[in-house]
């Protein structure tokens, strides 16, 4: 399991930007859970950590891996 933490969430809407971002990332099987409260990701399968950051970060939102 890969667990990101996420910056600049503040809504509904972007949860699932997010979650569609990461979604699209090759190598993800599958996102857990995007929770904006707590304001990180869990994403399972075996992608390039630096493709999740990056898919985060074109959405307009900061991405660190924990």
């Amino acid at each position: 399991m890969i667990r990101l933490k996420i910056e600049g969430m503040t809504c509904d809407h972007c949860v699932k930007a997010v979650r569609e971002a990461l979604s699209a990332v090759p190598g993800v099987d599958r996102v857990e859970e995007v929770n904006r409260e707590r304001g990180e990701a869990l994403v399972s399968g075996e992608p390039p950590m630096e493709a999740l950051l990056a898919a985060v970060r074109e959405e307009g939102y900061e991405a660190h891996a924990t």
